[in-house]
């Protein structure tokens, strides 16, 4: 079933655990995810970031895509969730990822997000506690839970770009919680956007501990998130590379750093590079298998836009001659569901792993099946 993203962080904070949470760019990833979140009894957080809403509703340049075509992407990619979602046996929350205004948000929540992240961490403290409170007092009312930034993160991802951190004061998190209501927020300290986050990068725990401990003490009920924390796993760098790829400085976090500050009291930790690597690697293990394949009538130009710029191993950036399967889950042909079934594996095999590792697998009963309506009513009765 769909629930309230804070739902799932209630039990995260209860049993001392990060939940991971996904970032999906295709129709056949979101129904593997769902699919390995049942497999190990996770409750799911499937997360849409603006570029991606941007790149669902058919935007090839995903990173300017129109307000349009936004609202579009954000729809397909809630009915894709509802199809394989609604239903399921583990809860599943859809979560809007570095959203950058009010309308993105709306559009959100109209396309059936449970969950939104406003982020306005590049503005000015003041305008930033404004934004985000404004967005609370639209969104609590569809119990839609909320998810602000403060400090800001190095890197590139999407339509988020800095050169250097600033890291969160925590005395300055807890004022923001205060003025704002949001349910969590995302935190700067350590943790990088992108691939290239440089090799043996040191997250400072005590950034968390701090802002938790201080959280506990003004009893503030709220959540703590880990953006820029994908692991990116070398021997994925190493075999698109083994294979005519130029990735170059691609490091993740360890995941014995992220398991720790989960018991620190980060509850949610985001995650994107990782499916991108797998599914890339799988698609081009495909073409060099089966080489007849470059010349396809259905995914030839597939091929040749992928192996155009062998630094890149976003698959954005090569599947939009097949964007029926991709937007819609329309396969069409034998040879696009090759690429399909690259894009699920690869999603489970970077997925699976760390709903173990994170220690989130077998809590699914543990997490409250509360709709959209309940939570709703709890935000009115709480004044927030």
């Amino acid at each position: 079933m769909l629930v309230p993203m804070r739902a799932i962080l209630e039990t995260a904070e209860k049993y001392r655990y990060g939940h991971a949470a996904f970032n999906m760019n295709s129709v056949g990833q979101i129904e593997a995810a769902v699919r390995v979140h049942e497999l190990l009894r996770s409750g799911a957080i499937l997360q849409g970031a603006e570029a991606s809403n941007a790149f669902m509703g058919g935007e090839m340049d995903f990173m300017h895509g129109s307000a349009e075509k936004k609202r579009a992407g954000a729809k397909n990619i809630g009915d894709a969730v509802k199809k394989f979602g609604e239903n399921s046996c583990v809860p599943i929350a859809l979560h809007l990822d570095h959203g950058k205004s009010l309308e993105t948000v709306k559009a959100c929540i109209d396309g059936g997000y449970t969950g939104v992240m406003i982020d306005g961490s590049s503005l000015p403290y003041e305008d930033n506690v404004e934004l985000t409170r404004e967005v609370v007092k639209y969104a609590h009312p569809y119990g839609v839970t909320v998810e602000a930034e403060l400090g800001v993160l190095a890197g590139v991802e999407d339509h988020v770009f800095s050169t250097t951190s600033t890291y969160t004061n925590p005395a300055q998190a807890i004022d923001f919680f205060k003025k704002t209501k949001c349910d969590a927020l995302a935190i700067s300290y350590g943790t990088m956007h992108g691939a290239n986050k440089g090799k043996n990068t040191v997250i400072r725990r005590e950034i968390a501990i701090a802002i938790k401990e201080c959280m506990m003490h003004e009893g503030i009920d709220g959540f703590l998130v880990s953006h820029g924390s994908s692991t990116v796993p070398q021997e994925y760098v190493q075999q698109i590379n083994q294979m005519g790829g130029q990735l170059e400085n691609a490091y993740g976090i360890e995941v014995a750093q992220l398991v720790d500050v989960a018991k620190c009291g980060i509850n949610k930790i985001n995650v994107d590079t990782d499916i991108r690597l797998a599914c890339t690697r799988n698609v081009m293990e495909l073409f060099r298998d089966h080489p007849q394949l470059k010349d396809s009538p259905a995914i030839g130009s597939l091929y040749q836009d992928m192996i155009a710029n062998p630094r890149n191993f976003d698959p954005r950036n090569y599947v939009g001659s097949i964007m029926d399967a991709i937007m819609y889950g329309k396969i069409g042909h034998e040879h696009i569901k090759l690429i399909d079934e690259c894009m699920q594996n690869g999603a489970m095999e970077a997925i699976a792993p760390l709903l173990v590792q994170f220690g989130s697998y077998r809590k699914s009963h543990l997490i409250e099946a509360v709709t959209l309506e309940q939570m709703a009513d709890r935000y009115k009765k709480e004044g927030i």
